[in-house]
This record gives structure tokens, C-alpha cells and sequence, in this order.
């Protein structure tokens, strides 16, 4: 692939690869482009050559899977959890360049109007920009951080951006209605897949997301000076809005989807005023599906997979990896495996998980033998290594974020499964009913040397 910054080269392997949906009839933003999307959710992305009322093309469904993001970063799937987590070990700042494709086009008359935002849902009253990673700068400190919020139009120049409280732009937004101003930012839009997985870490506050997408990349994010804000934008993504947040004025959204699948109604969010868009020459306007769709799922589950493996190996060393499930929606459920765990390590790891992430309401541990992204070898290890009057762990009244669905005053009962093999379970022993594994091995290579890729998509 193409070393340029945007969503380009992706795209282009992908149609080399067949992977690519060309959409060529004319798509109407108001749920039909959201009806192709969700149709297409587990298949191809889509590149719509033709929406209503824009000249902006659409693309979306790129990052639907493991195999999908470890295509986009270059890497292999297994590979994909110890990148991220490197990158949050590993930084590296961001490069100031002379110019910028994503600035070959300025609009500053109702920069909103030209764009093909989607109206996704039956419930949500507005249409939503919802692949939009965010920048802005902590007021006090002037550290940045990059992330996702979405963005409801209301016109030409203003949205609600819906944020979660405890979010870090939530946090600067109040920081600078405290100091009696807006706060600046930029929506990047179809920025390179690395820029968007690092937006959806779990940093501390100072930690800036935008400095771990060049460490994904391999090397530094070039940047560029905005047009209207002070701030550094992605020199080559497809589009930036430029604008503000007030915190000082509140605007109601109504219902509006959530990663679990339903509907949400939480209230009002804050004023989005846009002074500009910047885009390439045909830039390519870029949607995600949200709500329980596979790709907003996997954005959020590697992400947090990378934070959650990082806080945990803190307190025990010996974990192999973490995975975050499509069940959970790529949030509230996830796998822990851990290396010859000792006793009472499941459990460090389960409270470990737990506060480092809030949404987390379900922990799973298994030990090495068990991919913990696999549901069903999971689900086997529920089933036949765990005694529940022992192994299950309940926590009652535990802090949570407002999103998740059955919390009741910001609280839920959260539950940890020790599904590791203890000594002594079983006088028969552990051991799988299998093949000698000599012989398994000279079957795989025989498959693998006679049958074409894809007839043997089912081989182990």
C-alpha cells in the first residue's frame, strides 16, 4: 500500500483484493446509505459513487474485522493487540509539514451543507457525522488528544456533539467554559485507519492518541497548520472541520443509538459551531455504521483490548493477550489469557480489568490453551473448567459509564468467571482428546499443499 495518510491506499488494496463494493446508483442519505451499510456489515466495504444533494462520494464498512485492521496496519491478526500496545509504550510526535492535500479545497460559507452525512436510524431525529476523529488541546496544559464523539446537524454551520462526561473531550470542553471561551477543535475525516484505531485508546489525560497513531504507522503523522483554529490537522486525510465546542451551551439530542444495539436518551450535549471544512480534490467523505454494527464494534474492542492488556500486565505479568467481544459490543466483555496462571492471579486480573476500564462489566479468564477470541472455545472453558460456587466472582453497585444498558444510577453488578484449570479438579487430568499432534501437523501441511486457499477457509 501507498505510504499517504489517508483512507486511499486502504481502499485501493481492498478493490485489488475484491473486497471493495462499488454502489453506482444514486443513494439517499436518509437511511438508505445506512440500509446498504447494515446490509454489507459482515461482507465488503462499500464505496458509494453517487449520494443525493453532495458530490462527495462515501465510503464505509473498512475496518469489519481483525483480519481488516491487521490489513490496514500491515501486520498479522495475532499481531494486531501487541501493536497497539507498543505504540502506547512507544510513541512517537507528530511532524509539522509545509502543506497538506487535505487543504487543496477551503469552504467556509455553511461548510456542513456539502457534506453526505448519513441519517442512520428510525428513532434519531438528525443525521450524524460519526467517523470523525476529533482534535483539540487541554486548555490548562496544552497537550492534545485525539478521539470520536459524534456530531448531530442541526444547520449549515452547527451540530450537538454528544460526549460522554468522563471523556477527555468532555473534560477540556468544561475547562474552557470555565475560562470563559470555547474550545477549539478539528474533525478529521478519512484520516489513515492507524490515526483512527489511536483515537479510541484509553490514555490518561496529557497522553495524546495522535502521538500512538505514528507509532502505528511506523512513522510520524505529518501535520499541518488548520485554517481557522490553532491547531495541527492531519496533512493528509480526506477532510478536517474546523470549529469549536461551548460547553456553555447546551442543545437536546433525543434518542440516539448506542454500541449495544439500542437507544439511548441522555439529555443534552454541547454546541458545535464549524467556521470551515478542508478537503483533497475529490475527497471521499468516509461514514461508520454505528450502534451494534462490526465495524464501530472492532474499532472499540482492539483499542480497549491494547489499554486493558497494558493496565492489567501491571499487576500480572503473565498475561498473553485480551480480547474484547462482538457480544460485549467491543466494550463490556472481555477474554483474559493468561500464561501457568497462579492462584489468585484471575482475579487480580478481573479487578485490574475493571478499573481501568469502567464500561467493563464481564471478565472471562482462561488459561494459554484457549484463544480468548474464540466464543466458543471460550464458552467451552466456562462450561467445563470452572466450579461457579468457586470460580465466579459477582460485584454488586460498581461504577459504570451511562451507556451501558442495564446500568440504574450509573451503577451495575459486574461478574469475573475463573475459567482457568485448577489442580486437583480432575483425577482423569486435563488433557484435550486429540490426535497425536505429529500426525495432526501432517495432515494440516497436506491440506495446505493440495487444497486452494479457498477451499480450506474451515482448516485449523
Amino acid at each position: 500500500m501507498s505510504d499517504q495518510q489517508s483512507i486511499r491506499p486502504f481502499l485501493a488494496a481492498l478493490e485489488k483484493d475484491g473486497a471493495l463494493l462499488k454502489i453506482p446508483k444514486p443513494v439517499n442519505p436518509a437511511f438508505e446509505l445506512s440500509a446498504f451499510l447494515s446490509a454489507v456489515d459482515a461482507g465488503p466495504a462499500a464505496l458509494f459513487e453517487k449520494v443525493d444533494g453532495s458530490v462527495f462520494r462515501v465510503a464505509g464498512n473498512l475496518l469489519n474485522s481483525r483480519a481488516r485492521i491487521a490489513q490496514a496496519l500491515g501486520i498479522g491478526v495475532a499481531d494486531i493487540v501487541p501493536r497497539i500496545h507498543q505504540s502506547i509504550r512507544a510513541p512517537l510526535k507528530p511532524v509539522a509539514v509545509q502543506s497538506g492535500r487535505v487543504q487543496d479545497v477551503v469552504v467556509r460559507d455553511n461548510p456542513l451543507a456539502v457534506l453526505p452525512v448519513p441519517r442512520f436510524f428510525e428513532r434519531e431525529a438528525r443525521h450524524y457525522i460519526t467517523a470523525g476523529v476529533i482534535l483539540a488541546r487541554d486548555p490548562q496544559t496544552g497537550r492534545g488528544n485525539a478521539s470520536f464523539a459524534r456530531f448531530a446537524i442541526h444547520d449549515g454551520r452547527t451540530a450537538m456533539v454528544g460526549i460522554a462526561p468522563n471523556h477527555h473531550l468532555a473534560l477540556f470542553a468544561r475547562r474552557a467554559a470555565e475560562a470563559g471561551r470555547a474550545l477549539e477543535i478539528a474533525v478529521v475525516i478519512g484520516a489513515h485507519p492507524a490515526i483512527q484505531l489511536a483515537a479510541c485508546l484509553y490514555l490518561g489525560v496529557g497522553d495524546d492518541e495522535l502521538e500512538c497513531a505514528g507509532s502505528l504507522l511506523g512513522k510520524p503523522v505529518n501535520v499541518v497548520p488548520a485554517m481557522t483554529v490553532d491547531l495541527m490537522v492531519p496533512a493528509e486525510a480526506e477532510m478536517v472541520l474546523e470549529g469549536t465546542i461551548d460547553a456553555r451551551q447546551p442543545l437536546e439530542e433525543g434518542f440516539v443509538s448506542e454500541y449495544h444495539g439500542m437507544y439511548e436518551q441522555y439529555g443534552p450535549g454541547y454546541l458545535a459551531t464549524f467556521s470551515a471544512l478542508t478537503h483533497a480534490r475529490d475527497a471521499i467523505y468516509q461514514a461508520i455504521e454505528p450502534g451494534y454494527h462490526r465495524e464501530h464494534i472492532y474499532l472499540g474492542a482492539l483499542p480497549i483490548a491494547a489499554s486493558l492488556r497494558s493496565a492489567i500486565s501491571a499487576v500480572v505479568p503473565n498475561v498473553r493477550d485480551v480480547a474484547v467481544t462482538e457480544a460485549g459490543a467491543g466494550r463490556t466483555d472481555i477474554v483474559v489469557q493468561l500464561d501457568a496462571p497462579r492462584p489468585g492471579q484471575a482475579r487480580r486480573a478481573m479487578f485490574a480489568a475493571f478499573a481501568a476500564v469502567s464500561l467493563v462489566k464481564r471478565v472471562t479468564v482462561v488459561d494459554a490453551d484457549i484463544d480468548p477470541w474464540d466464543a466458543t472455545a471460550v464458552e467451552w472453558a466456562r462450561v467445563h473448567r470452572m466450579k461457579l460456587e468457586r470460580d465466579l466472582l459477582l460485584v454488586p453497585h460498581a461504577g459504570t459509564d451511562r451507556s451501558e444498558a442495564m446500568e440504574d444510577g450509573g451503577l451495575v453488578t459486574k461478574a469475573g468467571f475463573d475459567a482457568t484449570a485448577k489442580a486437583g479438579d480432575r483425577v482423569e487430568g486435563i488433557d484435550r482428546a486429540l490426535p497425536p499432534a505429529v500426525l495432526s501437523d501432517r495432515t494440516r501441511k497436506w491440506f495446505t499443499d493440495n487444497l486452494p486457499p479457498e477451499r480450506r477457509l474451515w482448516l485449523k
